[in-house]
């Protein structure tokens, strides 16, 4: 089938089942919880999983759409032309799925990932502990071998997504007297069991996006662990690589991206008889942050086409991160301050939804850089792994 022959039937299929309630353009990670629990999300998600479509580029043998590189870029161009949402998203498809994969047996591919393009297994991420955020290596969640199954004890927090998640994917700690890099576990285990308990974390913003999770006997199969025995460190740094490669940003136009900043600068400090940013502070920043974004952008659209040739993308992903949360944080950031004393707005009739959302979306993204690996985490990464530098 040609190219252009491709293009139709893609265009075809979205026009045909994408429900106008998914096409948002984007949404922030911690709204995209609810969105994708909707009636809206589930048919759109069923009609694309149907074919494959929810994980596009995975191979066919385990439910994915087998779609060539060339493929690929039709899909998303196709979804973007109209701003429909991905038809599924979350930790199945952009974490543990590329994981399974590449570490994952025959018959735990065969067994988890059918499951994710479907649909049926929500997956959330059981790191980061009370004592062991950025010192990830330092988690106390215990696992001990009892016959087939693992018996975990402990606790996790800052669980994205746990309270719509029926699986987890967890590192723990299966050999105590080991150094602390060594004797850690890759374990898959299902949510919906006595031993689990979850409890959202209310922040600031006012959404609960996070939870504390507790393992109080909670059981995982031998059968699922990943990897080898005591190497999970390896499986879960590599998945690690995966988020933050999955955390970069979206493309879009250069026009677009300049029109997000200059419309709010316009409406808030005016505009000249030439229809610029009035402004020369203002529109030297909003310029300098869509520099910046547009560099981010063609950056990540060079290394992931490299990348698809030569294979999963390595430490590099930090950069990613770093540069990426940065950016998201530094544009949040602006927004509020473009609109001045409207942007710190939290309630009341005098301000508008854009208004009372670019405040909470200030306060989301002063995280960004702490969550998934912090910009000192990342600094170190890149400084050892990418630039070779000395401890």
């Amino acid at each position: 089938m040609s190219q252009e022959a491709f293009r139709e039937e893609v265009r075809d299929f979205i026009e045909s089942n994408c429900p106008e309630a998914m096409r948002l353009g984007a949404v922030h990670f911690e709204d995209a919880y609810e969105i994708y629990q909707s009636d809206a999300a589930n048919e759109w998600r069923d009609a694309a999983a149907a074919r494959g479509w929810t994980a596009p580029a995975w191979p066919t043998e385990y439910g994915g759409g087998g779609l060539a590189r060339d493929e690929l870029r039709v899909w998303q161009e196709e979804l973007i032309r109209v701003k429909a949402l991905p038809p599924s998203n979350g930790m199945g498809l952009t974490m543990i799925g590329p994981t399974l994969l590449e570490y994952g047996t025959e018959e735990q591919k065969q067994r988890h990932i059918p499951r994710i393009v479907t649909g049926e297994a929500q997956w959330c991420q059981g790191y980061s502990e009370p004592g062991a955020g950025s010192d990830l290596a330092g988690l106390q969640t215990k696992a001990v071998l009892d016959g087939d199954n693992f018996v975990l004890n402990g606790q996790k927090i800052w669980t994205s997504g746990a309270q719509h998640a029926n699986w987890m994917f967890a590192l723990v700690r299966t050999d105590p007297t080991a150094p602390k890099h060594d004797g850690i576990s890759f374990v898959l285990l299902s949510m919906e069991q006595p031993g689990v308990t979850v409890k959202p974390i209310k922040l600031i913003s006012g959404s609960s996006p996070f939870c504390e999770t507790f393992f109080d006997d909670a059981i995982a199969s031998r059968e699922d662990l990943i990897g080898e025995l005591n190497k999970g460190w390896t499986v879960g740094k590599r998945l690690l690589q995966f988020e933050r490669n999955a955390g970069a940003p979206p493309r879009s136009k250069k026009k677009k991206r300049l029109n997000a900043y200059a419309a709010i600068a316009k409406q808030y400090t005016g505009e000249d008889a030439n229809g610029k940013i009035a402004d020369a502070g203002a529109r030297e920043k909003v310029l300098d942050q869509v520099i910046q974004e547009n560099a981010m952008a063609l950056t990540t659209r060079r290394v992931l086409a490299e990348s698809k040739a030569s294979g999963a993308p390595g430490a590099a992903t930090s950069i990613f991160k770093l540069v990426g949360s940065t950016l998201a944080k530094e544009g949040s950031q602006l927004k509020s301050e473009l609109r001045g004393t409207a942007g710190l707005a939290w309630e009341g009739g005098d301000f508008s939804d854009d208004e009372l959302e670019s405040t909470r979306a200030w306060l989301r993204d002063r995280a960004v850089t702490v969550y998934g690996g912090t910009n000192e985490v990342q600094l170190n990464i890149i400084a050892k792994r990418v630039l070779g530098l000395p401890d």
